[in-house]
């Protein structure tokens, strides 16, 4: 998906003026949040970017950390404020989604690194898994082992699987180990690279940079 260079000066959704609730955040410090913009654009969600604390008010429902460098993140996440409205938010159970950077903040372990950031997510995670940005690549993956559910409706908690529709990686990571609490999404040559826990879900690649809207659907849908 190309993103309109309109993206570079917007803040926020048209028309989120007054809104109360319903309204996504979008981190904003570093990274890809405006492809995230757009597509919720496209699914007529209201949405806001979180560049500071100031940002993170009561109309807040759903939060998106997107893909990037999660170092950088995690510093500016400090810096700015962001992190503990954010930390709360996950902790009272509000729906949450983190694109590859925002996987690996959303984890309670990193493979060979004792950082931990919001920890929230039953996993360990191996960063800059699939190298270099040259090495990006996307596929299709079709999932023998698991049933998939059409449009990634959620029945119950969670019931849904990603299969067969695009996923892009850019220097993604992938999911070492998986705990009891979390469930597995997607799997991509043996390699686990979605979760959903709860109402967390995360995914090592980027649905965003696609047309495929799905994945964004059934995260507003939790």
């Amino acid at each position: 998906m190309v993103v309109d260079v309109s993206y570079i000066s917007k803040e926020h959704s048209e028309g989120i003026e007054g809104e109360r609730s319903g309204v996504t955040g979008i981190l904003a410090v570093q990274g890809a949040f405006a492809e995230h913009a757009a597509m919720l654009d496209r699914l007529g969600a209201p949405w806001k970017l979180l560049r500071a604390a100031d940002d993170f008010d009561a109309s807040i429902d759903r939060v998106i950390l997107p893909g990037g460098e999660s170092t950088t993140q995690g510093k500016l996440l400090r810096s700015t404020g962001l992190f503990d409205p954010i930390a709360a938010h996950i902790a009272a159970g509000k729906p949450t989604f983190g694109t590859c950077a925002g996987m690996i903040l959303l984890a309670s372990a990193l493979e060979q690194d004792d950082t931990v950031y919001f920890g929230a997510l039953d996993a360990t995670v191996r960063r800059n898994a699939y190298g270099r940005q040259l090495g990006s690549f996307m596929t299709t993956e079709d999932l023998d082992t698991y049933t998939p559910v059409d449009g990634l409706h959620s029945e119950d908690d969670p019931s849904g699987v990603i299969a067969d529709m695009p996923m892009v990686f850019i220097r993604g990571p992938l999911v070492a180990s998986v705990g009891d609490d979390a469930r597995i999404m997607a799997v991509v040559d043996g390699d686990v690279v979605a979760l959903q826990q709860g109402r967390i879900l995360a995914t090592a690649f980027h649905p965003e940079v696609t047309d495929d809207t799905r994945v964004h659907e059934y995260f507003l849908g939790l």
